[in-house]
């Protein structure tokens, strides 16, 4: 071979000769010969402006900033996006933000690769091979939007002719605000009562212990740059919780005032700069809880302006004693010596060592140290504890704390949500017609509100989702057959615990559609797999996110120049598919999207890329029109607000709720009349006792303790001799929903995390 070509080859060819070819040394030395025959020139140079070397005498900006939206977790995060040329070349965070205060991480970053990544799906697939199994390939074929869009109004059409609209299901992952067009509204107007979130996988016990003490069922934000003290259970917030970012960069500020420890069994990023590392045996987390607020009260240490006292200030808070109740007057909480009598008086250091395997002197000196930093001290809940088998009073336990000490809705301690102000979309009653109303009595396909299965969501049984138990549902066709189901964003084939079952409950589906940016475990088993646009730089959207005493509204919208042809899952795709099933004679599903007019023009959407720019528009409206101002930022119009892409709420109102939380006594309840009521409502719906419904799901407590957090003994799968191991799961700060897998960057990092390594899986161990 000759000349300058020939000799850039020749290098090229070298560097992977004589190659053991792994996963790692695939991707770095094909990226190094690119990188080779890059800087020797020529041909082999990349041709994207966007990465092209940019010569002395250009000296202004070649792109321009755009404002966007990272969901790589469930931070939320306001970006900034850097793009050349219609292509994405770096992210950073947004300065406007006053949760994410311009801070960012390193799943934003990998947003690049994956948006680029060559595995993405580029077109519509069809499934070739009619048997469906792990072991089963589809055999996916490229076809056409229309084909594909064509098939599924079929489906659904076929449903409604054979008046079965609730064997129809749709199955929601990671999902932006304008999901409800496409879970609620669409779901609705077809017949079905099927919509079946992920909650239940993912934060729902998180949420039950604030719920069932102060009335507030949502994440937290947490006040650490005004804490003394912060006791983290099995929460990581440098890694993996909500608005790492801002965490992240408050964190040393933090360390600096207060004193962390965390209790978490395995050695977290966050416990490696920790004082404090309770390194706990599994699922035992409700007896440390029950034990610090035991030393708490022995040592006198609650916060009396919150909780109150003793009438004679006396304290008769002694190991192993009842204490009358007349003899305490409660502030702003409800039941503390109920609490104490039922539950806490017996619940010694010593008696929680044995249990959790801590030393008693560490435990006295937590709950010590945490008691003096009062009202300022947080217990920060995490999903560990709490996501598993009775793990609802943990969640109740560790919230306690924060009553005991004074530190819910307090400077310096655990907070609720700031007020935002976007509104719903369109009602979809007026749109659905006999047919639809008769689909939709029928009963859930997770089994939601049986004996078993309470799902007791904001008091109410039966609100709350069961993910998981949706598998058994289709595998025995109770309460029906599911026929048709879509799924977007989500992995339930991977994500779930025993995913097998979903393995056989998605082969069991005639025909699934599956929305995603990846193939994945989930898509292997679907009929039609559609391409999805990628959140942070392709579709139009927005979410909500809280920290730092703020919450802000943060716009998802296109950034860049489409590299194929993908449809945005939760505005394109159902409108594309209301136009197919209107030109099959059923038109109310476009009837009612054709409601999301635009705000400014009063224009009505005549096609799917309006349809998505109108109803984010329309859901966001009070926040960027003048006219509609209501709080918070405020924007003169559409285009500065989407041009600076986020909304910040006004500041947090500390301690607006003391008194007036939202419990049936309107204080923080240690004995929870707010659980009481529910569980006595589900109890009647079953001709049967509170006791019965406990004993039924697995509870142990009996009687009124089940009003108030206690420890239950963790409910444990398998016998202990023949399986010595218990599984803790755990977040990377390097995985980001999506398919980072793809990611090189991500095995290139992978050791930021304690005891990981780069470019291997690693299994951690606690002796």
């Amino acid at each position: 071979m000759h000349g300058e070509k020939g000799e850039k080859q020749s290098i090229v060819k070298n560097v992977l000769d004589d190659i053991k070819v792994t996963r790692r040394s695939f991707l770095i030395k094909t990226g190094a010969a690119a990188g080779t025959a890059a800087a020797i020139g020529g041909t082999l140079r990349p041709t994207l402006k966007a990465l092209a070397e940019v010569g002395e005498s250009s000296n202004k900006d070649l792109g321009e900033w755009k404002a966007a939206t990272c969901q790589g977790c469930t931070s939320w995060c306001s970006k900034q996006v850097y793009v050349v040329d219609g292509r994405a070349v770096k992210v950073r965070g947004n300065p406007n933000s006053k949760v994410c205060v311009g801070a960012g991480c390193i799943r934003s970053q990998l947003g690049l690769q994956q948006v680029y990544d060559p595995d993405r799906i580029k077109t519509p697939m069809k499934r070739t091979n009619p048997k469906k199994g792990r072991n089963e390939d589809p055999n996916f074929v490229p076809i056409s939007w229309d084909e594909a869009l064509n098939t599924i109004a079929d489906k659904i059409m076929e449903l409604r002719k054979n008046n079965e609209t609730h064997k129809y299901m749709l199955m929601r992952g990671r999902y932006s605000y304008m999901r409800d067009i496409l879970y609620d509204r669409m779901t609705k107007i077809i017949g079905s009562p099927n919509n079946i979130s992920h909650s239940a996988i993912c934060a729902e016990a998180e949420k039950f212990g604030p719920y069932y003490t102060e009335g507030y069922w949502g994440y937290r934000q947490y006040d650490v740059e005004n804490a003394y003290y912060i006791l983290l259970w099995g929460a990581d917030p440098l890694a993996a919780n909500r608005q790492v970012p801002f965490y992240s960069k408050a964190w040393g500020n933090a360390i600096d005032k207060a004193t962390i420890a965390i209790v978490e069994p395995r050695l977290s990023a966050t416990a490696a700069k920790a004082d404090e590392w309770l390194p706990i045996k599994p699922g035992e987390d409700g007896a440390l809880a029950v034990a610090i607020s035991h030393i708490l009260l022995t040592e006198g240490l609650w916060y009396r302006e919150f909780v109150g006292d003793f009438t004679d200030g006396v304290n008769r808070f002694v190991p192993g004693q009842t204490v009358d109740e007349e003899t305490f007057e409660e502030k702003y909480t409800h039941g503390i010596v109920k609490y104490w009598n039922l539950e806490l008086k017996d619940k010694t250091a010593e008696w929680a060592s044995g249990r959790t395997g801590l030393p008693v002197e560490q435990i006295k000196r937590v709950a010590i140290g945490y008691g003096k930093a009062a009202p300022h001290a947080i217990s920060w809940l995490g999903g560990g504890p709490c996501m598993q088998v009775r793990g609802s009073y943990t969640s109740m336990a560790v919230h306690a704390l924060n009553g005991i000490v004074g530190a819910a809705d307090n400077v310096g301690g655990t907070l609720v949500s700031n007020k935002e102000y976007t509104k719903k979309f369109p009602k979809p009653k007026d749109f659905m017609d006999d047919i639809a109303k008769k689909g939709k009595k029928h009963k859930k396909i997770d089994q939601r509100g049986r004996k078993e299965f309470p799902c007791i969501k904001k008091g109410k049984p039966g609100s709350g989702v069961l993910t998981n138990n949706a598998a058994e549902g289709i595998l025995n066709a109770d309460p029906n057959e599911i026929k048709v189901a879509i799924g977007y964003m989500n992995n339930f084939a991977f994500s779930c615990p025993q995913p097998e079952r979903w393995e056989r409950a998605l082969s069991k589906i005639p025909f699934l559609v599956h929305i995603t940016t990846n193939a994945s475990e989930f898509s292997w088993f679907a009929d039609i797999v559609l391409p999805d646009t990628h959140h942070m730089f392709e579709k139009w959207g927005y979410v909500k996110s809280i920290a730092n005493g703020y919450r802000h509204v943060t716009l998802l919208q296109p950034v860049i120049k489409p590299v194929w042809d993908y449809k945005t899952d939760e505005t394109e795709i159902p409108w594309l598919i209301a136009e197919k099933l209107a030109e099959r004679g059923f038109d109310n599903l476009i009837r009612h999207y054709r409601e999301y007019k635009d705000p400014e023009t009063g224009k009505a959407p005549t096609n799917e890329k309006e349809f998505a720019l109108y109803a984010l528009k329309y859901a966001t409206q009070n926040l960027w029109d003048p006219a509609k101002y209501k709080g918070g930022d405020r924007f003169n119009g559409w285009e500065e607000f989407r041009k600076v892409g986020v909304w910040n709420s006004d500041p947090y109102p500390f301690k607006k709720r003391w008194g007036k939380m939202k419990t049936k006594t309107g204080k923080f309840e240690f004995f929870s009349e707010t659980l009481k009521a529910a569980l006595e409502k589900h109890a009647g719906k079953h001709d049967t006792t509170v006791d019965d419904i406990l004993e039924t799901c697995l509870y142990q407590a009996r009687g009124e303790k089940a009003f108030v957090p206690h420890y239950e003994e963790p409910f444990i799968v398998g016998d202990e001799k023949e399986f010595p191991f218990i599984h803790v799961d755990h977040k990377s700060r390097l995985n980001r929903e999506g398919r980072s897998a793809n990611c090189t960057w991500y095995y290139d990092f992978k050791d930021v995390d304690p005891g990981d390594v780069i470019w291997d899986d690693v299994a951690k161990i606690n002796p």
